[in-house]
């Protein structure tokens, strides 16, 4: 699996980030780069769940108001100050989910559904799209999430781990399960 270059980052882009939340730390009005820097990404994951464009935008506002808010609780842990954005993203989307009753979606990219398809199949010529996709809206919502995260926005075990919560291991064990569930129901 190769990686996505948009979810990892270098050392030194991490430092740089670092430097921008002790400045945000001192000053709210400094949070601007980290708003510019994540902004599109995280509205990208809520309105990939909703469907909604107004909502996601409302959800994605909800989140940067609570994060420069919260700013001062943030602990840095080794990964991209995206970890913390993407749970606080979550939250808000399932307060969303409960408040408005909204719709959960998935939104995914063929070349992602032949990339799983592949790992389901030796045999190409039989793939079966519409099958997936059903497959994946019968899954419960947190093996839905964790297949969203490894394989459509190609995060590491350990970046999923740290917006779930969980250990870099444990990230690997429940995305592992979900993935043969999802095979499971892509068998039948």
């Amino acid at each position: 699996m190769t990686v996505n270059p948009v979810y990892h980052q270098t050392s030194d882009k991490l430092q740089e980030e670092l430097s921008w939340i002790t400045s945000a730390k001192k000053d709210p009005e400094r949070f601007g780069p980290l708003y510019k820097k994540y902004h599109e990404q995280i509205f990208r994951y809520i309105y990939q769940r909703m469907d909604d464009q107004e909502l996601a935008f409302d959800v994605t506002s909800q989140v940067f108001i609570k994060a420069m808010s919260n700013i001062h609780k943030y602990e840095y842990r080794g990964v991209p100050f995206s970890s913390w954005l993407y749970r606080i993203a979550k939250s808000e989307l399932y307060q969303a989910f409960r408040d408005r009753k909204a719709r959960r979606t998935v939104n995914v990219e063929s070349m992602h559904l032949f990339e799983m398809i592949e790992e389901f199949e030796e045999d190409d010529s039989s793939v079966n799209k519409k099958k997936l996709i059903d497959c994946l809206s019968q899954l419960n919502e947190r093996d839905l999430q964790l297949i969203e995260m490894r394989y459509f926005e190609r995060r590491s075990y350990r970046e999923i781990g740290e917006i779930l919560e969980i250990t870099e291991n444990n990230a690997k064990v429940r995305a592992f399960r979900a993935l043969e569930r999802l095979k499971k129901l892509f068998m039948k």
